[in-house]
């Protein structure tokens, strides 16, 4: 009889013990990618991977705080709460939220959209022709994509800046507003920019589309990043747009380093943090946003909208902002 008691109590024992050490191995992982947002830093591969996932750490985190709880692992309960709160508190939107004090000179609609290879661009002329925008931001157009929106935006649109290119690498300006051309960010997909005329007002619009963080490229990823925050900082007195495919969320420091100088996503002006657009088939349930619209400090955001274009693997961002006169 006593054989059999020790034997079931041991059993016990071995069980806590297996639920104690998953609860530390899910605690462990979600501690690294933790301590990489902290520090403020991406870390090295899979650390930018998982950070672009960040709010869903809370679910093995809350998987974690049951295997420690039926192990009584006391220590572990702590280090899954503290965990549970540091994510709580990093899920809170990033970067300004306030609009300017300064009266309104014009407001205009901006949309930005990758297309995926240009499958999705018959859909985006649709809702191009539907949402009416002033300004269209197209990533991986090639040229099939191209002639398409020449032969049925081109007459809307008469201002253009970019270069069609195989695979994901065009990319697209379209501007109801003339537009004179710039350098652009170098990347490995192009970045065109412009100087565009809004009803008399100059603004910098650039498009963006870094390289996504994926294994052996996460050096590229932080490089063209570190490009747009240059672009960002080379001028503050013009107003200024940088919208696309950034491939990184405010979970990304190289992306937060983008807001800090000086910019910020229309997104969060217009309460929309958070919504996912990519990867379009399981958004708006399972996701993360990666297309953003930035803006300079002399722009309010109204409402931002996501748009589901068929084809693509990405939703457009559709922002109705407001240029004002500087403070």
């Amino acid at each position: 009889m006593g054989t059999a008691v020790e034997e079931r109590v041991e059993t016990r024992a071995d069980g806590r013990r297996f639920l104690a050490w998953c609860a530390g191995l899910l605690f462990a992982g979600v501690s690294v990618v933790v301590g990489c947002r902290i520090a403020d830093t991406d870390g090295i591969t899979p650390v930018p991977q998982l950070l672009a996932f960040l709010p869903w750490l809370l679910a093995p985190t809350a998987l974690g705080l049951a295997c420690a709880l039926l192990a009584r692992w006391w220590t572990g309960l702590v280090w899954g709460v503290v965990a549970l709160g540091l994510l709580a508190w990093f899920i809170e939107p990033y970067g300004r939220a306030g609009n300017p004090e300064g009266p309104p000179l014009t407001s205009f609609r901006v949309l930005t959209s990758n297309v995926e290879f240009g499958q999705g661009t018959d859909a985006l002329i649709t809702a191009v022709r539907r949402e009416k925008p002033d300004v269209v931001f197209v990533a991986e157009c090639e040229q099939t994509c191209d002639t398409r929106l020449k032969e049925t935006l081109g007459a809307d649109y008469p201002h253009r800046e970019g270069e069609a290119a195989t695979g994901s690498k065009g990319s697209m300006i379209l501007s109801r507003f003339p537009l004179r051309g710039t350098d652009g960010v170098p990347g490995t997909m192009r970045m065109p920019g412009a100087i565009a005329d809004v009803r008399g007002h100059a603004v910098r619009v650039q498009l963006a589309h870094p390289m996504p963080p994926i294994p052996g490229q996460v050096d590229v990823w932080r490089r063209e990043l570190g490009g747009l925050r240059d672009f960002a900082t080379a001028d503050d007195s013009t107003p200024t747009i940088l919208a696309g495919d950034f491939n990184a969320s405010q979970d990304h420091a190289a992306f937060r380093h983008i807001l800090d100088a000086g910019l910020s996503d229309a997104a969060r002006l217009a309460d929309a943090s958070r919504t996912p657009t990519w990867p379009s088939r399981t958004s708006p349930t399972l996701g993360v946003q990666i297309d953003h619209v930035l803006l300079s400090k002399d722009f309010s955001a109204r409402q931002v909208r996501f748009l589901d274009l068929a084809e693509s693997d990405h939703r457009a961002v559709l922002a109705d902002i407001t240029l004002h006169e500087p403070e």
